[in-house]
This record gives structure tokens, C-alpha cells and sequence, in this order.
């Protein structure tokens, strides 16, 4: 029967052990370099996009780009040029390596990506990227100033908001509120021995009727009559019949303040779940194209006169 005692005994050198150990060390100088090569290269392409975005508008005249438009653009560049400073940083780490294994390379192009993701993540979360923001928004703000002054661009700023939520989900007219224009309804029928004090009677208890308890709703709506006919000078049953209007005008514009709610709530999530999803795809394609630089920075190695030597290409 063989003996199983030496079945997990490597047939290689010790030279080669530490040889292969060394291959597949780690070099963190090396990713270190292409953390900050990314983040430069970064902050480098950001700022060249403001440029280009502040070139495409103008203060004084008009045709500027739609708000939603310069926002969606704003994002598209954000994403290609994280990716190109991942590339970039990932290259970085895989050549100053110096490792001639291919995998090993792209490794250090990946966690070369990670900390610099981690970085940027920090900077956002932290006073230090509330200050680089704050730059920003100054550089924002005298933008808006010299717009402002122009009048053209100040409106395209003045509803950018407004034209970023309309983006995000289906486009509403904010409605009015139903009791102010039952108000002026009531405050505007004349007649009576006293108008103004019979319509703020009239006007009350029509509000009471409205949004009163409902179990004494059907006793707030006579009332609410009683005040409309001596205000106004009619009958009891026509009073009535304008308090079921009005009763009718307020349910409607209350379910149409619930509908939009409701279709509100809808657009932000799924505007926050796209967010979230464009987010992990871009960040998951940032890590590929780390990795893959990393790979094609690895060098290559040269056999010469029986040494092994390393070439960088």
C-alpha cells in the first residue's frame, strides 16, 4: 500500500517558493501611485466638463440647453470619466507593481480602485468634502450671479429643480387649495342687511361643514345653509344645494391632493432605485476596467544568458 504521508509536499525549492511568494506580493507604494493618478485625473476631467458645461450656456443670450438636459449630461460625464481614472489608476498599479503575472497586476489595478473609491466616498461624507463642495458651489453661485443679471439663464436655474422632479416621474399641475376657493366663493354672493358680517358667518361654518368632525357633519352642513341663505338672501334648499357643491368641490380636490401624493411618492422611488442601480452598474464597470488595465500593466519577463530579467514594455 503507498504511503499517503508525503502527498501534500510541494516538489519546488524553497528559492522557488519565495520566488513565487514574491511574484504574488502585494505592493502597496505601487497602489498608492494609482490611487492618486485617479484621483487627480478625476478632479482633472470634472473640472474640464464644468468648463465644456458652462461653455454650452449663455448669459446673454438665449436657445441655453433644457435644465434636465445639462443634469443628465452633468451625470453621463461623471460616470465615463470615473471610469477612465479607474483605467488610469489601475494601469498605474499594475506597471509600478513590477509584477510580470498577469492576474496579479490586475489585482493591484482593483484594490488600487477600491481605495480610491473608498477616498472619494470619504471626501463626499466628511467636513473635508463639505469645504470642496462649498468651492464649488462658490464657483456655482457667481455663475448664477452674472446669469441672474443677464435674466435668460437665471430662468433655466430659477426651475432646474422643479425640472429635475418633473424628469424623475410624471409631470402634475400643483392644484389650488379647494377651501380658499370656497372661501372666495362664499365671501363673493352678495345680499343680506349686513354682508360682510353674514359672509364671515356664511364662511365659517361652510369651513366647519368641510373639514369639521364627520359625525356632525350632516349638523354643520345645515348650518352652514341656514348662514348662506341669510347671507345671500335665497332659500334654504338653494343654500343647501351650493353646500353640496361645495362639499362635492372639496372631496374632489382632496382626492386629487391623495392621487398626486401618491404618484409622487412613486416617482421617487423609482427615480432612487434607478439612482441606486445606474450607481452599482457604473461602479461594477469602474472595478472592470481597473482590473483589466491592472492586467495590461503587468511586464513582461526577458530570459537572458540563463538570468531572468525584467523588460517593461
Amino acid at each position: 500500500m503507498a504511503d499517503l504521508s508525503d502527498t501534500h509536499r510541494s516538489p519546488v525549492t524553497p528559492a522557488e517558493d519565495l520566488r513565487t511568494i514574491a511574484l504574488h506580493h502585494i505592493s502597496w507604494g505601487a497602489i498608492l501611485g494609482g490611487v492618486f493618478i485617479a484621483l487627480i485625473l478625476q478632479l482633472i476631467l470634472s473640472l474640464l466638463g464644468l468648463g465644456l458645461g458652462l461653455t454650452s450656456v449663455s448669459a446673454t443670450e438665449g436657445g441655453n440647453p433644457a435644465a434636465s438636459t445639462l443634469s443628465i449630461s452633468a451625470g453621463v460625464w461623471w460616470v465615463i470619466s470615473g471610469i477612465i481614472a479607474a483605467a488610469a489608476g489601475g494601469y498605474t498599479a499594475g506597471r509600478l507593481s513590477g509584477k510580470p503575472v498577469e492576474s496579479t497586476a490586475g489585482y493591484h489595478g482593483l484594490i488600487s480602485w477600491a481605495v480610491t473609491t473608498f477616498v472619494v466616498i470619504y471626501l463626499l461624507t466628511s467636513s473635508l468634502g463639505g469645504l470642496v463642495g462649498g468651492a464649488f458651489s462658490t464657483v456655482s453661485s457667481a455663475v448664477s450671479s452674472v446669469a441672474s443679471g443677464a435674466g435668460s439663464v437665471a430662468s433655466g436655474a430659477g426651475s432646474a429643480a422643479k425640472t429635475a422632479v418633473q424628469a424623475a416621474g410624471p409631470s402634475m399641475p400643483n392644484l389650488p387649495n379647494p377651501m380658499t376657493e370656497i372661501e372666495s366663493r362664499v365671501r363673493g354672493a352678495s345680499g343680506g342687511q349686513d354682508p360682510a358680517a353674514l359672509r364671515d358667518q356664511a364662511v365659517t361654518a361652510v369651513r366647519d361643514a368641510l373639514s369639521g368632525d364627520p359625525d356632525k357633519q350632516q349638523a354643520a352642513k345645515d348650518k352652514a345653509a341656514e348662514a348662506i341663505a341669510k347671507a345671500q338672501g335665497i332659500p334654504q334648499d338653494q343654500a343647501k344645494q351650493q353646500v353640496q357643491q361645495y362639499q362635492d368641490q372639496y372631496n374632489k380636490a382632496v382626492a386629487d391632493a391623495k392621487e398626486q401624493a401618491k404618484q409622487t411618492a412613486e416617482a421617487t422611488r423609482k427615480a432612487a432605485a434607478q439612482g441606486a442601480l445606474y450607481a452599482a452598474l457604473a461602479l461594477l464597470i469602474g472595478a472592470a476596467a481597473s482590473f483589466l488595465a491592472g492586467r495590461a500593466g503587468a511586464v513582461n519577463p526577458t530570459l537572458t544568458g540563463g538570468v531572468t530579467a525584467t523588460r517593461r514594455v
